[in-house]
């Protein structure tokens, strides 16, 4: 990104904390602490010797860029004549029009590469289905039209809800829609005036519009389910990127000698090996942890935390310690200054071999900023969440989190969130390796553009961590067709089912009776029945459950752990699940109408268990 000297600052070096913690600029979003940050990662790394033309990602030759993305996109069948043609018409089958026209244009570019260099080119998308007769018309229906679900469990042409303009004049500019593709979204508004611009002064609140099925957080989702979604939100965001007229790059991951560290310039991927080790079940790395857990105990409301450098003798002289001692519980936080913690946190996220957004994601992040309007901005970070590796954003969301108590405290700490982001933006995005000149303008453009997308990413954090009703959709038909493997004449029979069940009405969608039995064998030998009303929500269900252990024995309340309140039982940590049928595992919003949701998933259970972030029922 920035040349590997790195910007002069405009700062003097030598300014007394005080007053860079006490100054205010007459231009509430002045890049000053940018720059600042930039020239103090130039001294740290010029003291510590470091050479970045040792990590330098590289570009992709003519066509790999295009092979890794069908590969990444689980797409890889359309180049490989070996593969089956089920996995290809699986795949294929879930997505939208403008998904379908993404995969061709990426197909279409490696076949001209190979015929560059007189190989044979691959198959048009069409003819992975010309084996199956009369299947093209599917096509057209299932793959380039807006054929997904459009609330899950209603067939989307019997009860298609208002295209995305006439919905965008509806619902106004603050709501936040997911149960369309954001693609599709975007190619309806193209010539609509209902355009949110980017105002990072001034960000407006924004809510997610809850469809029958509530809204999905990454952590609702089994581990298997996720697995679905980064390739389904690649080939989104490509389809996007496309529609918006966007350059979706990606850089090959830079490869980098292993360090001696344990801790510091060590994968997360190597982290998180060592320290399962220690925890089973952590998902951010120890470290990690442990210097966010010391800078919100005494750090919050230090002025000029993340801002004031910490002693580059004191931060070394702790890493050095760290090392040593962190494992084996002898390090103490306890005479840790705030400050040189806060350097600690920066210095982990810039010594990572790879950045924390990812060597070959990085680009598009910086992309994501040349998007005008706020809402398709947002679109796109969502999606980008959704393609990180795990670990990676799993890492993020506990950075971000920390960063949003920062903001919170601005009266005391005096740091705003555009001041968070401009000093936290070069860690992101300045990582070992990079490169590339740019001029006094475009460097200035592109610093505030990374600094936005930091303070975006702060700001709506909530909204960025939701899996898009559409994309759960097609992680819904992916596992369907997982199970199912055809000869020709089968599957031609599975697709031409499909199309049939669209226009078939939904089962008891009008005058519900269906009765059915809820798991909770936690804490119940037998089930609970429930009787499906249009208007039963998740969250009556769990009341229901409570009523009914209410009237069964004291002797309960040893071994459910229940809590005996005010003459009711508490349940501290409760949430209803379905599990099984088209979905792994999926913890349910409470306002998540269990109708729609049958209709969605007619073969899967229903169970009460501990939940991720349930809230105790009053």
């Amino acid at each position: 990104m920035w040349p590997n000297g790195l910007r002069s600052c405009p700062c003097k070096m030598n300014q007394p904390a005080a007053s860079l913690c006490s100054r205010k600029n007459s231009d509430p979003l002045s890049m000053k602490d940018f720059w600042l940050e930039v020239e103090n990662i130039k001294q740290m790394r010029a003291s510590d010797g470091y050479e970045s033309s040792s990590s330098e990602p590289s570009t992709p030759e003519e066509g790999e860029a295009e092979a890794n993305w069908l590969q990444d996109a689980g797409l890889s069948p359309l180049i490989d004549d070996q593969s089956s043609t089920e996995d290809n018409v699986f795949i294929l089958s879930t997505l939208t029009r403008t998904q379908t026209a993404a995969v061709q244009r990426r197909v279409d570019s490696y076949s001209q590469s190979l015929r560059k260099r007189s190989k044979q080119p691959t198959r048009d998308v069409r003819d992975v289905f010309t084996r199956v007769s009369s299947v093209e018309s599917i096509l057209e229906e299932n793959g380039t039209d807006n054929s997904i679900r459009t609330e899950e469990g209603r067939s989307s042409n019997e009860s298609r809800p208002e295209t995305p303009p006439s919905l965008c004049r509806r619902t106004g500019a603050s709501v936040f829609v997911t149960e369309v593709a954001y693609s599709e979204q975007a190619a309806a508004e193209h010539n609509e005036n209902c355009r949110t611009m980017w105002q990072p002064e001034s960000l407006p609140q924004i809510q997610i519009q809850k469809g029958r099925l509530g809204v999905t957080k990454i952590s609702d989702l089994s581990p298997s389910d996720m697995k679905q979604v980064p390739a389904l939100a690649l080939i989104e965001l490509t389809a996007l990127c496309d529609v918006l007229e966007l350059e979706l790059k990606r850089n090959k991951a830079a490869k980098r000698k292993a360090t001696e560290s344990r801790l510091f310039g060590v994968s997360l991927t190597t982290l998180l090996e060592q320290d399962r080790k220690l925890i089973t079940n952590t998902q951010v790395p120890l470290i990690l942890q442990a210097i966010l857990s010391c800078l919100e105990k005494k750090g919050l409301d230090f002025q000029g935390i993340l801002r004031i450098c910490g002693s580059q003798t004191r931060m070394k002289s702790l890493q050095q310690n760290l090392e040593r001692n962190f494992y084996a519980g002898l390090f103490s936080w306890d005479d840790v200054n705030p400050h040189d913690a806060a350097g600690l946190l920066k210095m982990f996220l810039r010594d990572l071999p790879t950045p924390l957004l990812t060597t070959e994601y990085l680009p598009a992040f910086t992309a994501v900023q040349q998007i005008s309007d706020l809402k398709q901005r947002l679109q796109a970070l969502n999606l980008l969440i959704m393609v990180l590796p795990e670990v990676n954003r799993c890492t993020l969301k506990a950075l971000l989190e920390f960063l949003h108590k920062v903001a919170s405290q601005e009266k005391t700490n005096l740091m705003s969130l555009w001041n968070i982001a401009t000093i936290m933006a070069p860690n992101l995005f300045l990582y070992r390796g990079s490169s590339g000149k740019n001029s006094e303008g475009g460097e200035k453009l592109l610093a505030e553009g990374v600094a936005g997308l930091v303070m975006a990413m702060v700001h709506y954090q909530d909204l960025l961590w939701t899996v898009p009703t559409f994309l759960l959709s097609q992680v819904r038909k992916l596992n369907e067709n997982s199970v199912k493997r055809f000869n020709d004449r089968r599957l031609l029979n599975f697709l031409r089912k499909i199309h049939s069940d669209k226009e078939r009405p939904e089962k008891n969608q009008t005058k519900p009776c269906k009765q059915v039995q809820i798991r909770a064998s936690l804490f119940l030998n037998d089930s609970l029945a429930v009787r499906l009303e249009e208007d039963l929500q998740a969250a009556d269900i769990l009341k229901k459950f409570q009523e009914h252990v209410t009237k069964r024995s004291w002797q309960m309340i040893n071994t459910m752990g229940l809590i005996k309140c005010n003459g009711s039982f508490a349940f501290p940590n409760l949430e209803l699940y379905e599990v099984g049928g088209n979905i792994g595992e999926h913890c349910l919003d409470p306002d998540t109408y269990m109708l729609d949701l049958y209709n969605a998933n007619p073969n899967g259970e229903w169970v009460i268990k501990p939940g991720p972030h349930s809230k105790p029922i009053s």
